[in-house]
């Protein structure tokens, strides 16, 4: 059977990890990038994704060679990670000789629930009006709605529902197959006001 990646995007708050962890456990033969902790990986002179070029292209080239690596010994792959347009199709460039499925998932919630949310986060973690700022540049930046999925509505133990949908409804699905550049969707959606505005 094909393989999948799975891109889980959105701003912080809207529970893109514990989706992101629940979907890989449904899947079988499956693997999980955190694409926070990949940018972990360098320590002395590491930059800011948000803010350091170099770090962000480093942090997306090892996302793109660890998910080649797994794509060649049949694995379905979850990306956990802030995701826009252009890191998609730079994606589809580096596996374009593979033959697998790209499902891309926007998580998004309310300002209300982002800030209940980020209250029960450690004191040290929580992001207050930060949070809610990056909400508001999400919201702008997003011209096409296929690739939403709203959150606040599920409870936590809800979860599985929001899985079900990534996995089942196909107007997630951007690619049907990385070889046929055709299948590219041409509406992904614009992020160039946002791309450098995300946090770890």
């Amino acid at each position: 059977m094909k393989q999948t990646i799975y891109f889980v995007s959105g701003p912080a708050g809207v529970g893109k990890s514990t989706t992101a962890v629940r979907l890989v456990q449904s899947i079988e033969r499956s693997a999980y990038i955190s694409g926070d902790d990949i940018s972990h990986i360098p320590v002395n002179g590491r930059g800011r994704p948000w803010l350091c070029e170099e770090t962000l292209n480093l942090t997306w080239k090892n996302i793109l060679d660890i998910s080649r690596n797994l794509i060649g010994v049949n694995y379905n792959v979850v990306i956990d990670y802030v995701t826009f347009n252009k890191d998609v199709e730079m994606f589809l460039e580096g596996i374009k000789d593979l033959n697998v499925r790209i499902i891309f998932v926007i998580l998004m919630a309310d300002e209300e629930t982002i800030i209940y949310r980020d209250k029960l986060r450690p004191i040290e973690n929580q992001m207050g009006e930060r949070s809610l700022i990056l909400l508001r540049e999400f919201k702008e930046s997003i011209t096409d709605e296929r690739y939403v999925l709203e959150t606040q509505n599920y409870k936590e133990d809800e979860i599985h529902k929001i899985v079900e949908d990534i996995k089942n409804n196909l107007k997630y699905l951007v690619v049907a197959d990385s070889r046929s550049s055709s299948c590219i969707r041409e509406t992904l959606y614009e992020t160039s006001a946002i791309n450098k505005t995300y946090v770890e």
